[in-house]
């Protein structure tokens, strides 16, 4: 291995830390470790790790531009807590190991998890739960969207611009026979396919979904709404985004499952919306006596415009609240994100209300497999241990995590 210190011109105080660290491995895919120096209280170098020899003038200035664009004028702002947990179960970070050694989840790919079961089974009662309330709180429509997602569509959702870093583009081969048979003939005598074979594919006029929200906003663009309520719709799919070598267990997977409940209306409505339904997810990780708390989040903007001005107008607006259960006795992760979009999508995609003003959203997220991670994480991976509703849910399942069950 080989390390470059990188020395910052203007140290940063150390409350930069999670800021640094979430956006270093998408500097450059050279990178394959890295720590952070402290002295008195201030980040003044930044060592990275690589492989094999590495121009360390060249990741120096990567590294040091990335800092300057992104946090650049960004306030350090310990996130509020909206909400804390009755439930103080600890939580065990050797979860993952024993769920991998009694092969219930199996990587096969980077940031790639198989899930076996009754991890499937763990996750539907989780789906089914929080879809419930989205049903009868609001009378919601359920919809099953395709995976791919137009280009075009995240474009006008600002995704492009805001989160390059997380973008999987899919392609495909030139609809023409000739190059039908130049790339079988290429990919016969390389036996790989690899970039050169990217010569006869085609545009890149679809991408993986990051989301599923942005197909329902597609779904009702140039529309205006039939009534005052709002429109409430939910649904289930896989999102993709690349999260570099950030991802591990199934906290940051590249390929995720991910429920959403969009609501689509007027401020207050929409506002309520999101606050109704947070309030429900709370009450229900407290029922299961989950360890965990709310808190004011941000999103890792990465070299868009002024992105330090976008995390620090979302914390000081409130404009998305994450939940966050615990996975080990100093760790949380965010389970789920309550997000409003003011009238942004209203505007971007032309949905109006009955009175043609624009409409406002907020939409909800809870993704299934850090969900699952975590109530594992607190529980253990005995079902008897579990609560009996949630054990009861998987009892149906082929293969219980201690075996074959009856």
């Amino acid at each position: 291995m080989f390390e470059t210190r990188i020395a910052l011109e203007s140290p940063l105080p150390c409350g930069y830390r999670p800021e640094i660290e979430r956006r270093i491995y998408f500097v450059s895919a050279q990178i394959t470790d890295f720590r952070l120096i402290e002295r008195d209280d201030l980040i003044s170098e930044i060592v990275v790790v690589t492989d094999r020899p590495a121009n360390g003038e060249e990741l120096a200035e990567k590294v040091r531009f990335v800092l300057d664009h992104d946090l650049s004028g960004h306030r350090v702002v310990t996130p509020d807590v909206m909400w804390t947990s009755s439930g103080r179960r600890a939580a065990d970070e050797r979860t993952y190991a024993d769920l991998t050694e009694r092969s219930l989840v199996l990587e096969t790919g980077e940031g790639q998890v198989a899930v076996g079961q009754p991890l499937i089974a763990l996750m539907d009662y989780f789906d089914d739960a929080v879809t419930s309330m989205a049903l009868t709180m609001f009378d919601a429509s359920e919809f099953r969207y395709p995976t791919l997602i137009p280009t075009g569509v995240l474009d006008r959702c600002g995704y492009l611009a805001s989160f390059p870093q997380h973008l999987m583009l899919t392609t495909r081969l030139h609809n023409d026979v000739d190059a039908y048979q130049r790339f079988k003939a290429e990919y016969e005598r390389r036996g790989t396919v690899d970039r050169a074979l990217l010569d006869w594919c085609e545009s890149v006029d679809y991408c993986l979904p990051p989301t599923m929200c942005f197909h329902t906003f597609n779904q009702y663009s140039g529309q205006r709404l039939a009534s005052d309520g709002p429109l409430v719709v939910t649904a289930r799919g896989k999102s993709f985004r690349f999260e570099s070598r950030y991802a591990k267990t199934l906290e940051r997977l590249w390929d995720f499952t991910i429920r959403e409940i969009v609501f689509i209306g007027r401020k207050a409505d929409v506002l309520a919306g999101r606050t109704n339904y947070m309030r429900a997810v709370q009450r229900f990780a407290e029922k299961l006596e989950l360890s965990g708390v709310c808190v004011v989040g941000n999103d890792p903007f990465f070299l868009s415009e002024s992105p330090a001005g976008q995390a620090w107008s979302q914390q000081l607006m409130e404009l998305k609240y994450e939940l966050r259960l615990h996975v080990a006795t100093r760790r949380d992760i965010a389970v789920a994100s309550f997000n409003y979009h003011e009238d942004f999508f209203g505007r971007r995609f032309g949905i109006a209300l009955p009175d043609g003003a624009r409409a406002h959203s907020s939409c909800v997220g809870v993704g299934l497999e850090r969900l699952t991670y975590a109530f594992l994480c607190q529980y253990g991976t005995d079902p008897d241990g579990w609560p009996a509703e949630v054990a009861a849910a998987v009892a149906g399942s082929r293969r219980s995590l201690l075996g074959e069950r009856a």
